[in-house]
C-alpha cells in the first residue's frame, strides 16, 4: 500500500464520528433503561390497585399454569393453553391499572363518560374470568388421569341413599315437574348477578368485591379438585340407562341451548353449580340477609335439580356445598388480611 493510500485510510478513518456513535448508543441504551422502567412503575402500580379477588384469580392461574407444565405430555396444546393464561393475566392486570389511574383522575375532576364504561367493566369482569375457566376445564380435566371416577361417586351415592338417585328419580318425571326442575336448575345464573348488582347499584362496593372473593376462592378449590379427580357426570356415564328424554317447557328448552353452547366433558365434582350458589348465599347471609331468605328455598331446589336433571351425583352436591362454604369461610379471612378491592 502506498504512503498515498494509507495517508487516505487514516484520513477516512478519522473523519468517522465516533463521539456520535457513542452518544447515540448511549442514548438508545437509556431508552431501553427507560422503557424497562416505566413497565416495571406501570406493572407495580397495576398489582397495587388489585384487590383480594384478583389475587385469588392470579393463584388459581399460577397453580394451573405450574400443572400444565408439569403433565404437558398429557396436553395437546400446552404451549397454547399457557399463553392464553398468560393472556387472561396480563388483561386483568391492565384493566386493573387503567381503573386505577381513571379513578384518580375521576377524583380530581370527575367522571367521565369512558370512566364509567371503564368502571363497569372493572367490577364485572369477574363473571367473565369464572365462564373462563369453567371452559377451560374441558382441556384440563385429563391433565393428570386419564380416566373417569365416576365409579367410585356412584357406589358413595348408592352407599348413602340405596339407590341410584339419578336413576330412580326417573319414576318422577312430568313435564311440569320437568319444567319447575329446569327453573330451579336455571337459578344458578341469577343469584350472584342478582346480589352483586344489588351492592353494585348501592354503591357498596367493599361488600361487592368480597362476595366476588368468596365465590373465587369456591369455583377455584373446585377447578382444582376436578383436575385431580375427573367426574364426567351422570348425563354421560349413565347415558342410555333412562327410557326417556325429560320433557318440559321453555325453561328446558332454555337450559338445553344453554348446554349444548356450554357444556363441559367433565368437571362435575364438585358441582360448581352448587359452589358458586353457596357462595352466594352466604354472601347474602353477610351483606343482605333478607334477600339470604329469598334466596334459601331457591338454591335448596336447585341441589336438588342438579341430580334430577341428571347432570351430578349426589356426591358432587356434597361437595358443592363443602368448596361452597369454604370459599365464604377462606374468602372471609383473605378479605380482613388483604382488604376486598376497589371503593369507588
Amino acid at each position: 500500500m502506498s504512503a498515498t493510500q494509507r495517508g487516505k485510510r487514516n484520513g477516512a478513518a478519522a473523519a468517522i464520528p465516533w463521539g456520535a456513535i457513542e452518544r447515540a448508543e448511549l442514548a438508545r441504551a437509556a431508552e431501553r433503561e427507560n422503557l424497562a422502567a416505566w413497565i416495571t412503575r406501570e406493572l407495580a402500580a397495576a398489582w397495587q390497585a388489585c384487590g383480594a379477588f384478583e389475587w385469588v384469580a392470579f393463584g388459581y392461574l399460577a397453580a394451573s399454569s405450574v400443572l400444565i407444565a408439569a403433565f404437558h405430555a398429557n396436553l395437546v396444546h400446552p404451549a397454547a393453553l399457557l399463553s392464553v393464561q398468560a393472556l387472561v393475566a396480563a388483561l386483568i392486570l391492565m384493566l386493573c391499572g387503567s381503573y386505577a389511574k381513571a379513578e384518580l383522575r375521576a377524583e380530581k375532576f370527575g367522571p367521565a363518560g369512558a370512566f364509567k364504561n371503564l368502571h363497569f367493566w372493572r367490577h364485572w369482569y369477574p363473571h367473565l374470568f369464572f365462564l373462563f375457566c369453567f371452559e377451560e376445564m374441558g382441556q384440563l380435566v385429563h391433565l393428570i388421569y386419564p380416566g373417569w371416577y365416576d365409579a367410585k361417586l356412584i357406589a358413595f351415592d348408592h352407599w348413602l341413599t340405596g339407590v341410584n338417585p339419578t336413576l330412580w328419580l326417573e319414576r318422577f318425571t312430568h313435564p311440569a315437574l320437568n319444567e319447575f326442575m329446569e327453573f330451579a336448575y336455571f337459578t344458578y345464573f341469577l343469584y350472584l348477578l342478582i346480589l352483586g348488582g344489588i351492592l353494585y347499584f348501592r354503591r357498596d362496593f367493599q361488600s361487592y368485591w368480597a362476595v366476588m372473593t368468596y365465590s373465587a376462592v369456591g369455583y377455584a378449590f373446585g377447578y382444582v379438585i376436578a383436575i385431580f379427580f375427573p367426574v364426567q357426570s351422570p348425563w354421560f356415564t349413565l347415558a342410555g340407562m333412562w327410557h326417556g328424554e325429560i320433557a318440559g317447557g321453555p325453561f328446558t328448552a332454555l337450559i338445553n341451548w344453554i348446554e349444548k353452547c356450554g357444556r363441559v366433558h367433565g368437571a362435575a365434582f364438585p358441582s360448581q353449580h352448587v359452589a358458586g350458589a353457596m357462595a352466594a348465599l352466604w354472601g347474602a347471609w353477610r351483606h343482605e340477609r333478607r334477600l339470604f331468605w329469598v334466596f334459601l328455598p331457591f338454591v335448596v331446589c336447585m341441589c336438588i335439580s342438579t341430580v334430577y336433571v341428571r347432570n351430578h351425583y349426589v356426591a358432587d352436591v356434597l361437595g358443592g356445598l363443602v368448596t361452597g362454604t369454604l370459599g365464604y369461610w377462606l374468602g372471609r379471612k383473605l378479605i380482613k388480611a388483604s382488604g376486598a378491592g376497589p371503593t369507588m
